[in-house]
């Protein structure tokens, strides 16, 4: 893994970041090519497109392979690398979803996505 540290002031919104597989490459530019992201949204970004790139990986590597496995005490268990692929499927859905994109319908329904209170606001002391 490269250094590439975006809050470290290595902004790479201009560039696609040169770690990135095919998936990620993909996600990056679809999404830079559309949005003028805040550096925060760069932060997520990245990591969802590590995210989609790890995917890859694991996928290859669960690719003909057996989906269990035995483990330490002899026990059939679920193979690392399909639970692994989970985790991942689920973060980055999360980190799709914090970055709060259009879905793309044209419905013209906003997204309500967040928490159920609403937006955060200053909190007044007394």
């Amino acid at each position: 893994m490269t250094s590439l540290s975006i809050a470290a002031g290595q902004s790479p919104v201009a560039v696609t970041p040169r770690e990135l597989g095919e998936s990620g490459r993909r996600l990056w530019e679809s999404v830079v090519e559309h949005y003028d992201l805040d550096v925060h949204e760069e932060l997520l970004l990245l990591q969802a497109c590590r995210s989609a790139d790890l995917l890859d990986r694991l996928a290859r590597r669960a690719d003909g392979a057996e989906l269990t496995v035995v483990n330490a005490k002899g026990e059939q268990v679920t193979a690392p690398w399909i639970t692994e692929h989970r985790q991942q499927s689920l973060v980055l859905a999360r980190l799709l979803a914090s970055m709060r994109m259009p879905s793309g319908e044209e419905d013209g329904r906003p997204q309500r996505r967040g928490a159920s209170r609403g937006s955060y606001g200053v909190r007044r002391t007394a």
